[in-house]
């Protein structure tokens, strides 16, 4: 009979590592929103990242978060370290690209809780009177990321602080 179960258990976990192994070698998720402001009144907001952690929801989760900023005030080359609680971790993020008003890419390397280096790219895009702000983050997703994956949502888990952003992106950008 304890033999039974332990097979039993051993083929589940076995089938589990093997489903967990098929899943994909890259995640991508994003989010947007509608802001009623130009892109030219957007783009300095996440641009410069100073301006882009007072509206960052990862800064509002911990408000002891220690964070230093290096290189140039704003655009490629501005980089952001720091050090969280459990619900931030520990890294840095660094623009790489911003193409005023339409874009900015950051690296997000992550070091704490994981390691991990994802690529996060805004896009503006006019939309009416507005703007349609799209945050969009992609990365791989290594084996334990495959088989958390299983049990967690990340993208509904993500997904959320993303729109908390946003929110707070477009309460600030349409500030008179």
């Amino acid at each position: 009979m304890v033999k039974s179960i332990l097979v039993i258990v051993v083929l589940a976990l076995a089938g589990l590592l093997v489903f967990a192994a098929t899943r994909p070698d890259r995640f991508s998720l994003q989010r947007s929103i509608t802001v009623n402001a130009p892109p030219a009144k957007i783009h300095p907001l996440i641009n410069d990242l100073r301006q882009f952690n007072t509206w960052n929801p990862y800064e509002k989760k911990d408000p002891q978060i220690q964070g230093s900023y290096r290189g140039p005030a704003a655009g490629p080359g501005a980089r952001y370290e720091f050090q969280g609680n459990k619900d931030v971790g520990a890294g840095s993020l660094e623009i790489v690209d911003s193409r005023a008003p339409a874009s900015v890419a950051l690296r997000l390397d992550m070091t704490a809780p994981m390691t991990a280096s994802n690529m996060i790219t805004f896009t503006l895009r006019p939309y009416g009177q507005g703007t349609e702000v799209t945050w969009a983050m992609e990365g791989a997703s290594p084996f334990l990321g495959k088989l958390m994956g299983i049990f967690i949502d990340m993208d509904t888990m993500i997904g959320r602080d993303f729109e908390a952003g946003l929110a707070n992106l477009k309460a600030r950008a349409e500030q008179s």
